[in-house]
């Protein structure tokens, strides 16, 4: 489904992403993980098209990610990415307007199992209130490919079982998950494969469940040892 081949992103001559190779199949669940500057979120706006890779290519189904796959991959990133002044309301009507497989009854839905209020302005929101609508408005999409960056950043240990629980939901042979986080203990429930990065290098990647026997650790005792 993607193919990341040798792909590498600079910023001020310093590699973001460094050379990374990656290939997620349908119907699978990835992690990045790793501490905050290890390139996570810049990979992930390379594969959505928002920046482009200095070297390597990216492709989604045999074509270069771009303005034509944008329409399959649905992508939550971890800044605001609406106004202050919207309602919940008014970011369901926006993604309606603009993604043709936005659904405003899961978005509705899912806002009423999290207990978040359509009608409130999203600037009189917490950032935990933010971060779970974010999550819903995104997994709303039928998309393909679901990309959700640290999405579970600022929320109470009840919301994340609440978000684990619809990603599991939203889990299908033909649809495939990117998350990053640095909380592998909540992903490791949901994911089948991981990949470790520091300064935008690959560390570690592979199937969790080999990389648990091989290891003889879960994955959140390999992010203590790797980083500690």
């Amino acid at each position: 489904m993607l193919i990341c081949d040798n792909v590498t992103k600079r910023y001020g001559g310093k590699p973001a992403v460094n050379h990374l190779s990656l290939t997620i199949e349908p119907g699978h669940t990835v992690a990045l993980l790793g501490p905050n500057g290890s390139g996570k979120s810049t990979l992930m706006k390379m594969i959505t098209g928002l920046t482009r890779p200095d070297e390597g290519t990216i492709t989604f189904e045999g074509i270069p990610v771009g303005k034509e796959t944008k329409r399959r991959i649905a992508y939550m990133p971890t800044e605001a990415f609406f106004y202050g002044y919207m309602t919940a309301e008014d970011a369901g009507r926006y993604y309606e307007d603009f993604f043709d497989d936005f659904s405003v009854n899961a978005y509705k839905t899912m806002m009423g199992e999290m207990n978040l209020d359509m009608n409130q302005r999203l600037s009189k929101m917490s950032s935990g209130m933010v971060a779970k609508q974010k999550i819903a408005l995104t997994l709303a999409r039928d998309a393909d490919f679901v990309m959700l960056d640290e999405p579970l950043n600022g929320i109470d240990i009840i919301a994340r079982d609440q978000i684990i629980d619809h990603i599991r939901r939203h889990m299908a042979d033909t649809k495939s998950f990117l998350l990053s986080s640095h909380l592998v203990d909540e992903l490791e429930r949901v994911i089948d494969y991981a990949v470790f990065m520091k300064e935008g290098d690959v560390l570690l990647q592979g199937n969790a469940m080999q990389l648990r026997q091989e290891r003889g650790m879960n994955l959140t005792d390999m992010y203590r040892y790797i980083y500690g």
